[in-house]
């Protein structure tokens, strides 16, 4: 029976390039020069730190960039709030959605069983499998899914005929 899972997932290499794109534009822009700014990257979290807010603004505008151009969805950025650090600097946390949360799944499972087609939906872990007779049906679903607006960076992975 032909079959596809709903995935979010990020390629971190990608996000890796970004990141070291980001620190060569940081190196040669006037703007930053001596404000001991940094970005990193830890497991599924981006850390910026700059000398105060606006420059953290302007980093992450600067990441996002970056992160756009190789084609790493936004959506998979859940951007916190600017902490003041130590000595009046400034901070910001990334993190990068890997998996579906269990709520975003049982939204798309309510979507999809909304459809009134013949098609099974089913949650494994962090994706969720849909099932069904006819190529058609699935490909119906896929549109279903891209039209609506989750909040989430969905990718359509592992077709089976």
């Amino acid at each position: 029976m032909p079959s596809f899972d709903v995935v979010c997932r990020v390629d971190l290499q990608e996000v890796d390039n970004a990141v070291n794109q980001t620190l060569r534009e940081l190196a040669q822009r006037f703007d930053f020069r001596g404000a001991n700014s940094e970005v990193r990257r830890e497991e599924n979290a981006i850390h910026l730190h700059s000398a105060d807010d606006f420059k953290v603004r302007a980093l992450g505008d600067i990441l996002r960039e970056k992160l756009a151009r190789r084609q790493v969805p936004l959506k998979a950025l859940q951007i916190g709030p600017i902490e003041p650090g130590p000595a009046g600097t400034a901070k910001q946390k990334l993190d990068l959605q890997q998996g579906i949360p269990i709520e975003k799944a049982r939204e798309i499972v309510k979507l999809v069983k909304e459809m009134k087609t013949k098609v099974q939906v089913a949650i494994q872990g962090d994706q969720v499998r849909v099932t069904g007779k006819k190529k058609d049906d699935l490909q119906a679903a896929v549109q279903l899914l891209r039209a609506q607006d989750l909040g989430i960076a969905m990718q359509f992975v592992n077709f089976r005929d």
